[in-house]
């Protein structure tokens, strides 16, 4: 008793020594006082801290962010992104992505990519100056019969008619796919989730006008008699 005692004294800093346990009691009270005073007041501090970082992170999504696009040629710079944008469209299809890079950037006279306007050196941005927001292109799949990547797009576009389409309809597609003398021009394109719809529009547009050119000048890809393209479709669950 007498060593909790004047261990209590030191603990409180008492200038009086404890005569009885009565003293001790109090002194015990007074302590755990203490105690749940600083508990409180470290309680109050991190509530104020998780409020202003929740204040932090509704800025954060508040805030907008406007940023101006412009296409431009494909070229061999835009590798690595139109492959990205090519993995995203064709998720973990058996196509080799790799390949159809290099085809579409090899045929650069269709084609647009789309990047950020004006991006300066000095910017504090993480932004790549080259970095692509989406792209579109055409690949004749009649003209590059044989590639891997073209039999493979062949087989998979097959295999979904087969599983939504009569027979009828996926022996009719087959004998397009194959047919020489009417060469069949896959459409593809694709952009970044945040990226607005808006600018598919224009990119259209503007492949148009470079088949129709590629057209008169009898370039590779001009000459297409059918046009084909991947639909994403929403389905209930």
């Amino acid at each position: 008793m007498l060593l909790a005692l004047k261990a209590a004294e030191h603990i409180m800093g008492l200038r009086r020594p404890c005569k009885d346990i009565s003293d001790l009691l109090l002194l015990c009270r007074v302590l755990r006082y203490g105690e749940e005073e600083e508990d409180q007041d470290e309680d109050k501090g991190s509530d104020e801290d998780s409020e202003e970082e929740e204040d932090e992170e509704d800025e954060v999504v508040d805030e907008e962010v406007n940023i101006d696009f412009e296409a431009y040629s494909i070229s061999r710079n835009d590798y690595d992104g139109i492959k990205k944008l090519l993995q995203q469209l064709f998720l973990k299809a058996p196509v080799n992505i790799a390949e159809l890079t290099d085809l579409l950037i090899q045929q650069n006279h269709i084609g647009s990519v789309i990047k950020q306007t004006n991006v300066s050196e000095d910017s504090d941005d993480d932004m790549d100056k080259d970095e692509i927001f989406g792209f579109i292109s055409l690949l004749n799949l009649t003209k590059k019969k044989g590639t891997q990547c073209a039999e493979q797009i062949k087989e998979l576009i097959l295999s979904y008619c087969e599983k939504n389409c009569e027979k009828s309809m996926v022996e009719q597609l087959d004998t397009v796919l194959n047919d020489t003398t009417r060469p069949v021009g896959f459409l593809l394109s694709e952009r970044l989730i945040n990226v607005p719809p808006q600018i598919a529009l224009p990119m259209h547009q503007q492949l148009q006008k470079e088949l129709t050119e590629a057209h008169k000048t009898n370039k590779p890809c001009g000459k297409c008699y059918f046009y084909l393209l991947i639909s994403k479709t929403f389905v209930e669950a």
